[in-house]
């Protein structure tokens, strides 16, 4: 679980024209709150944010506040849709032996036996955890799995003082058989043909908003 040190601000001016100053100083607006403590309006030092924010789940201790409630996780992220930088930032107090539910990534290793496709259901699991032991994610070894097999999140190992929050039955991994060269070959022609078919669609309905506007234009013309 790795600890990241930051080093706060407080914030005293809002709105939109205030969050803008913030973020053109290289700084992330956020709120820290949690634990019956009343929500507290900070700046974060944006590039040590995002460096940070890299690692999932990462415990961040907020330094440069007052009292001792400074040790925080991540709750909600907002970035512009088009830029990616980040706009605002909701960290939670924790406290350690608290324990908080997460998602964790689920990563497979190993190779399947030959004639079988491998679908990745699940990318991640909830889990209840310490707050300050969050592990960095959880591996499956699919060595040797075969067609027909699945797995299920209580498959799943987690390490000791971790436990499933997801449903145990959700499906994480499928092994289907591989497609037949007649198959593969019959499904590139359907998606070719659906292909045409919308570009078919689009162009009448550029012809036909084309031909209203002209005829517009022509009655407009008459008058």
């Amino acid at each position: 679980m790795s600890e990241v040190r930051i080093a706060a601000e407080p914030r005293t001016e809002f709105g939109k024209g205030a969050a803008r100053r913030v973020r053109r100083a290289g700084k992330v607006p956020a709120v820290l709150y949690g634990h019956g403590t009343d929500p507290r309006h900070i700046t974060l030092p944006g590039h040590e944010l995002m460096l940070a924010l890299k690692t999932p789940n990462v415990l961040l201790r907020v330094d440069g506040l007052t009292g001792s409630d400074n040790l925080a996780l991540p709750k909600s992220v907002q970035r512009d849709p088009i830029k990616g930088f980040l706009e605002h930032v909701d960290l939670i107090v924790v406290k350690k032996g608290e324990k908080v539910n997460v998602e964790i990534s689920v990563t497979l290793t190993g190779e399947i036996a030959p004639g079988g496709v491998l679908n990745q259901e699940l990318v991640t699991v909830e889990v209840e955890t310490e707050a300050t032991h969050i592990p960095e994610g959880v591996e499956f070894d699919v060595e040797g799995l075969e067609v027909g097999a699945h797995v299920t999140a209580a498959d799943l190992k987690l390490p000791r003082g971790t436990e499933l929050a997801t449903d145990p039955e959700t499906i994480v991994l499928t092994i289907a058989p591989e497609r037949s060269d007649a198959e593969v070959e019959a499904l590139e022609t359907e998606e070719a043909d659906v292909a045409a078919d919308v570009a078919e669609a689009v162009a009448k309905g550029e012809s036909d908003e084309s031909g209203e506007s002209s005829s517009e234009e022509s009655s407009s013309s008459s008058e």
